[in-house]
C-alpha cells in the first residue's frame, strides 16, 4: 500500500507552545513510519514556519529543533492541490500532502484558525472543524451550548476585561453575590490550565480575574464543585466512542499547568475511582457533549463527579488534548484497548473520512 504523506504541525504562538512541542515529540515517535511519510512543520513563537530537517524528535522539547541546519522555510498553501510549500533558496518545491495533524494547542491551533486554513486548502485535518473548534475553544460558548443540550455543569458568570477595568468593585461584589468562596477563575479561550486560579477571598478574586484577563478579553468565574476530576477521551465521527473514565488527583490546589506538565505531583487513576454507574453516566454525558458541540475526530471531555451523590458535572471540552507521554487522552484509549500507534492511525483515517463526507 502506498504511504500517505502526513504533515504534523507543532509549536505555535500560543502560551501552550511548549506543551505542543512535547505532544509532537510523542506523536512523531509513535506514528507508524512504515505507513506514513512524515513532514513535521514547526511554528516558532514568532510565527515562522519551518520544515524540521531531522528525525531526532528529542530536540523538540526545549526548542532545540529550531537550530537544525537542515530546516527549511515552509508553509501550507491555501491553494487547493498544492499542499506543503518548501522554500529552497530561490525556488519553491510543492509537496503534496494527504492529511494534516495539527498538534497545536491553544491560540491558532484549536480555535478554528488552522482548521480554516485546511478547509481553504482542501486538506483533511485531524480533529473538529472550524465551527466546532471555535465553539469549544471559547468556554463561554461551550457553556451556552451545553446548557441547551441539558448537560449539568458548574454555575458560571462571564466577566469582560473592559468591565473589570471600569467597574472593578461592582464586578467583585456581583461575583460574591452569585458564589461562595472558593471560586475558580479561567480565561475564556485558553487550555492546559493557563491563566486559571482558585480564589479564596476578594483580594485573590481580583488578582485571579486580572491574571485570566491577560490571556483573553473574557473570563469565567465558576462555583467550586467538590468531586473527583474525571476525564473521558472520545474518538470518531458519526459514531463516536468513549474511553473508560480516568481520574486526576492533582496533588496541588487544583490541576494547574505545573501539575500537568512540570511536576510529578499529580496522580492518574485509570479507571477512575467512581462507581460503575457513575462511570457509565459520565461516558454517556461525554458523547452527548461531543455531539452537541459538533465535534469529529477526537476530543477529551472533562467532568467532576461529586463526592456526595456521584452527580456528573460537565467542566470543559478540549478538541486537541495533550499527546505527551503522560497525557490522559492516549493513556485512556490505551487502557480501553487501542494502543498509541493504532490510535494515531484511526485519527488520520477519521480526518480523511470526514473530508470525503464534506
Amino acid at each position: 500500500m502506498e504511504k500517505q504523506n502526513v504533515c504534523i504541525l507543532f509549536g505555535g504562538i500560543s502560551p501552550e507552545h511548549e506543551v505542543s512541542l512535547r505532544s509532537a515529540e510523542s506523536v512523531l515517535n509513535n506514528i507508524d513510519k512504515e505507513k506514513y511519510n512524515l513532514y513535521p512543520v514547526g511554528i516558532t513563537k514568532s510565527g515562522v514556519w519551518m520544515l524540521y530537517g531531522s528525525t531526532d524528535y528529542s530536540k523538540l522539547p526545549g526548542g532545540r529543533w529550531q537550530s537544525c541546519r537542515d530546516n527549511r522555510r515552509a508553509a501550507i498553501s491555501p491553494v487547493r492541490g498544492q499542499g506543503l510549500l518548501i522554500f529552497e533558496g530561490e525556488h519553491v518545491r510543492v509537496q503534496p500532502i494527504d492529511v494534516v495533524f495539527p498538534v497545536l494547542h491553544g491560540e491558532n491551533g484549536e480555535d478554528g484558525s488552522i482548521q480554516g486554513l485546511m478547509q481553504l486548502a482542501g486538506l483533511p485535518c485531524v480533529g473538529p472543524d472550524v465551527a466546532a473548534s471555535a465553539a469549544c475553544m471559547d468556554k463561554s460558548l461551550t457553556k451556552l451550548i451545553a446548557d441547551q443540550a441539558g448537560v449539568r455543569q458548574a454555575k458560571w458568570q462571564l466577566v469582560t476585561r473592559r468591565r473589570m477595568q471600569t467597574e472593578t468593585k461592582a464586578v467583585l461584589e456581583a461575583m460574591e453575590a452569585c458564589f461562595d468562596y472558593p471560586m475558580f477563575v479561567k480565561p475564556a479561550g485558553t487550555g492546559s490550565s493557563v491563566g486559571v486560579s482558585k480564589a479564596g477571598d476578594r483580594d485573590q478574586l481580583r488578582k485571579a480575574l486580572n491574571e485570566a484577563l491577560k490571556y483573553d478579553d473574557k473570563a469565567l468565574v465558576e462555583e467550586c464543585i467538590c468531586g473527583h476530576e474525571v476525564e473521558v477521551a472520545v474518538l470518531g465521527n458519526n459514531e463516536p466512542v468513549a474511553s473508560i473514565c480516568g481520574e486526576i488527583d492533582a496533588g496541588a490546589v487544583f490541576y494547574d499547568y505545573d501539575a500537568k506538565y512540570l511536576t510529578d505531583s499529580a496522580t492518574l487513576y485509570i479507571p477512575a475511582r467512581i462507581s460503575e454507574d457513575a462511570a457509565a453516566r459520565t461516558r454517556e454525558a461525554a458523547i452527548r457533549v461531543y455531539r452537541a458541540m459538533g465535534c469529529r475526530g477526537l476530543s477529551r471531555v472533562d467532568f467532576f463527579v461529586t463526592f456526595e451523590g456521584e452527580e456528573v458535572v460537565f467542566n470543559e471540552i478540549n478538541t486537541l488534548p495533550g499527546f505527551t507521554s503522560i497525557s490522559m487522552y492516549p493513556k485512556l484509549f490505551a487502557a480501553s484497548g487501542i494502543p498509541y500507534p493504532e490510535l494515531l492511525d484511526r485519527l488520520l483515517s477519521f480526518a480523511v473520512e470526514a473530508q470525503h463526507e464534506a
